[in-house]
This record gives structure tokens, C-alpha cells and sequence, in this order.
């Protein structure tokens, strides 16, 4: 008898990327472009059409109330009845209000009517960032073998994070373009178009059935899900608190920032000048995935929270645009890897079956931090300047470190 040769060719591991489908991520990329756009470009679109700087920043904040009051149901509606049904309604629907809201903007209706479009813009946005994790995390979940698998949910934190960074520094930076080279209401008109064609396609991609509800069609409750007070418990809650904390900061950052340019008469480069802090955050996002597993995730929100405490410290006392730059590079060191700590500890804590409620909960506390954030320091840099505004991105930060060392006490107990 021969011996049956051993088969020469090498064992293929699986692979997220071959799993997911080369184009998942461009799509869902372009797709959370108008998440993005949507504060910036509320405000833009509203001080130019009714001459109200109040107004557009609570505009700006009514957008955000809207995405935090509906913004978890939509993520909990995508658990119970899965992910496609949800973001291509909400996408439409999303979509039709926000060429409704750049007609009316410019039409002679109430102040009243232009926050009611703001409120179910908000409400309607369609949560592709947080869906996205949660289809990235049930692929992993499926294709690792558990030695593997907490790792893997770094990485694609870690990826999402980043993706993050780019979309919220390069959102406004659109927003602006738009509008300096065409209109106030071209970013408006440009996130509708966006939210129209890449979250239908991100809807209708294949990995949306990873995430699909497990019985069918019916709609009674999914076998297996955690009851809904399981979302309310410290594991839970304090990564959402550390979202609205970053999202408080990224609204005081880049408010107190075009205040600070404004004084210098060079309000126009505030995206480019914050965009120094994007870049950092985004390149330590990715390096999130080499941490050794012994560097815990409650030590390494208490480590870059830290960072960023320190970043913002001097902000206040910056003279000048390069000390300011200066600032912003330091804080993007502790801004991604906190994200991603954040977001990975959400992953783990998720009760079964609420994965995309979760998510849903930490982009909505992002999303009304920086709308609210926005719309008080904005009043802050009026009222006092933007030296006294510049202490708002340090007030925020703080809420962040708060948070971390409430999660890392209250996991140990």
C-alpha cells in the first residue's frame, strides 16, 4: 500500500475582506459620508438662508435630538426585523427630507417648520456605521474560531474607527467646498444624493443577510435576544456615555476652532487646520490591532483618554495656529484608540441579539454630543471669545477620562 501524499498546499485562513466582498468597504465608507455632512451642513444651510447664527445652531442641535431619540430604535428595529428592510426606508425616507428641508430653508414658512424638517432628518439618518460594525462582528463571529476571535473584533474596530475619523474630518471639509463653490444648499442636496444611492446599496449588499433575523419572516420576538433592560446595565451604558463624551468633543473642537481662525480672519482653513488631528487619530485607530492582549481595553481607554486630556489642556493658552496644530496632533493619539476601545468593549458587552441596538446607541450619543456641543460653544465663543471657548474641547475630554475610569471601577467590581 502507498501512503496518501499529504496535500502540499498551504491551509487558507479565512479571510474578513474575501468574506465581506472587496467592494463592502468603499460602499459603506461613502455611505456614512451624510452622518457626517449632516450637522456641519444644517448649519451652513440655515445661517445662509435665514441670516440666523442661533437659529442654524439649534437647527444643528435639533438634527442631533432627532438622531438620539430615534436612532437606537433604528438599531433595535434592524435586530427584530433585520438591517435591509430598515436602512431602505430610512434612506429613503432620509433622502426626500433633506431636499425637502433645502426648499424650505429659503421658503417663507416659520422657523418652526425648518426644526420639525431638522428633527426627522435626524431621526431618519440612517445608522450605516454602527450597522456596519455589526455585520463586520457577526463575520468574524462565523468565520474565527474562538482563540481568534477577540482579536479579529479589534481589527474591525479598529478599521471602523478609522473609517470614522476620515468621514468626520472630511465631512465638513466637503460641506465647505460645496458650499464656497456652489450654494448653501449644494452640501444638503449632495448628502441626499449620497444617503440615496450608497446606503440603498449598502443595504441591499450581501452581508446584510449576516446579520438577518434568524426566523424567517415573522415578526415575533427573535429567539434567543436578551430582554431589553439588558442594555441598561454599566457595561453597557458607560461606552455610551464615552461616545457622547467624544461627540461633545468633536462639536466643541471644531466650533471653538473656527472661532479661534475666525479672530485671525481665516475662518475658511479651520477644516484643513483640524484635519491634523484626523490624521493622527485615524493612523493610531489602525494601530489599535497590534496592542498585545494584556494592554486591556479598560486600560486603554484610561491610557488615550488621558492623552487626550493632555492634548486639550493647553488649548486655551495657544497663541497661535502652530501651537494649535501643535495640540492637534497629540490629541488624535488618544481620539482613535479611544473610539475603538470604546466601540470594542460595546462589541463584548452586547447583550445577545442587540449587537446593532448597541451600536446604534454609541453613534447616536456621538451624533447629539457634537450637535449640542456645537450649538453651546458656539454661544460660549460669542458671548466670551474663543480663547474662553477653547476650554469647552478640555470639559469634553474630561467626560471622556470620567467615563473610563467609571467603566474600568464598576467592570472590576
Amino acid at each position: 500500500m502507498h501512503a496518501t501524499p499529504a496535500d502540499p498546499r498551504p491551509e487558507v485562513r479565512p479571510s474578513l475582506v474575501r468574506a465581506a466582498g472587496f467592494a463592502y468597504f468603499p460602499i459603506a465608507l461613502v455611505a456614512r459620508l451624510p452622518f457626517a455632512m449632516m450637522v456641519v451642513g444644517m448649519l451652513t444651510l440655515v445661517v445662509s438662508a435665514r441670516g440666523s447664527l442661533a437659529l442654524g445652531g439649534l437647527t444643528a442641535a435639533t438634527t442631533g435630538l432627532g438622531t438620539a431619540v430615534v436612532g437606537p430604535l433604528l438599531g433595535a428595529a434592524a435586530d427584530r426585523f433585520g438591517q435591509r428592510r430598515v436602512l431602505l426606508v430610512a434612506g429613503t425616507a432620509n433622502s426626500l427630507l433633506l431636499l425637502a428641508i433645502a426648499w424650505l430653508a429659503f421658503a417663507p414658512v416659520a422657523d418652526a417648520a425648518v426644526l420639525v424638517a431638522a428633527f426627522l432628518i435626524g431621526a431618519s439618518m440612517p445608522q450605516v456605521a454602527p450597522l456596519s460594525r455589526s455585520r463586520l462582528v457577526a463575520i468574524v463571529t462565523r468565520i474565527h474560531p474562538d482563540d481568534r476571535r477577540a482579536p479579529a473584533v479589534n481589527g474591525v474596530m479598529a478599521y471602523e474607527s478609522a473609517a470614522d475619523e476620515i468621514v468626520f474630518v472630511f465631512g465638513p471639509v466637503i460641506v465647505g467646498l460645496l458650499a464656497t463653490t456652489m450654494n448653501a444648499a449644494a452640501p444638503v442636496i449632495g448628502a441626499a444624493v449620497l444617503a440615496l444611492v450608497f446606503v440603498t446599496a449598502f443595504a441591499l449588499h450581501p452581508t446584510a443577510r449576516t446579520v438577518a433575523r434568524p426566523h424567517g419572516d415573522a415578526p415575533a420576538a427573535v429567539p434567543g435576544q436578551a430582554p431589553a433592560r439588558e442594555l441598561f446595565r454599566l457595561p453597557v451604558l458607560a461606552p455610551v456615555a464615552g461616545a457622547l463624551g467624544m461627540g461633545l468633543f468633536f462639536g466643541a473642537m471644531l466650533t471653538s476652532l473656527t472661532s479661534f481662525m475666525a479672530e485671525r480672519g481665516i475662518a475658511e482653513q479651520a477644516g484643513l487646520v483640524y484635519g491634523a488631528m484626523g490624521i493622527g487619530s485615524a493612523a493610531f485607530a489602525l494601530g489599535v490591532a497590534l496592542f498585545p492582549p494584556r494592554f486591556t481595553l479598560p486600560a486603554r481607554w484610561l491610557t488615550f483618554g488621558g492623552i487626550l486630556v493632555a492634548g486639550t489642556t493647553p488649548l486655551p493658552f495657544a497663541g497661535n495656529v502652530a501651537a494649535i496644530v501643535g495640540c492637534l496632533l497629540v490629541i488624535g493619539v488618544g481620539i482613535g484608540p479611544t473610539l475603538v476601545t470604546q466601540y470594542s468593549l460595546a462589541a463584548v458587552h452586547s447583550p445577545r441579539g442587540r449587537s446593532a441596538t448597541v451600536m446604534t446607541m454609541l453613534g447616536s450619543a456621538v451624533v447629539v454630543g457634537q450637535s449640542a456641543a456645537s450649538a453651546l460653544t458656539g454661544l460660549l465663543a460669542d458671548a466670551a471669545g474663543a480663547s474662553v471657548a477653547l476650554y469647552a474641547p478640555f470639559a469634553a475630554a474630561a467626560i471622556v477620562l470620567v467615563a473610563g475610569i467609571v467603566n474600568a471601577t464598576g467592570t472590576r467590581r
